[in-house]
């Protein structure tokens, strides 16, 4: 029999980094005056937590393979970023939101993916999560070619943007993967 123990780490990290973005973006439209250096540390150490959890999953015994089938690169890739934020925060303050638009315009992509393979796979809520995973793009996108608007736009609009990257996380783990106990090993 094959442990569920990645599979659990992995889908319970994604909701509770998930739930964390989501309660960031919510702070940065609140409070759009929230300190850019903060922005990045705070930032960053999701991104690290974000990252090592999409390698859990990536690693897991996931029986569908949908969910966490992108998350050993893109895992690799948001922690890197994250370390980044962390190290680099003085150089990065002016492209923040650039960094921050390519990260979940790319995300949002590779959720059109799921989503279209989720409907292939006959889970019945693949169009909530491609619904989400285009709407998340459109505002990554948008992150990507505001820089030089005034900061209380940039925060807002990423506030925005993480808020719809979380739910849409958040969505896209409970809709597709799926944790089946004592199933025969592959």
């Amino acid at each position: 029999m094959i442990s569920n123990k990645k599979l659990r780490t992995a889908k319970y990290g994604y909701i509770v980094i998930s739930i964390l973005i989501s309660a960031f973006g919510i702070t940065l439209i609140a409070f759009p005056k929230f300190s850019v250096s903060l922005l990045c540390w705070i930032g960053g150490v999701l991104l690290i937590l974000f990252g090592l959890v999409k390698i859990i999953g990536y690693i897991s015994k996931d029986p569908y393979r949908l969910a966490f089938q992108f998350d050993l690169a893109f895992g690799i890739f948001v922690m890197a970023l994250g370390a980044v934020l962390i190290l680099r925060t003085d150089e990065l303050l002016h492209i923040i939101s650039i960094l921050f638009g390519i990260g979940i315009f790319a995300d949002a992509l590779l959720k059109v993916q799921i989503a279209i393979d989720s409907k292939n796979f006959g889970i019945d809520k693949w169009w909530i999560i491609l619904s989400i995973a285009i709407i998340t793009g459109i505002v990554g996108f948008l992150l990507i070619f505001r820089p030089y608007a005034s900061v209380k736009l940039i925060m807002i609009l990423l506030g925005i943007s993480l808020l719809s990257e979380g739910i849409l996380n958040l969505i896209t783990v409970l809709s597709v993967v799926k944790i089946i106990e004592n199933r025969p090993k592959i």
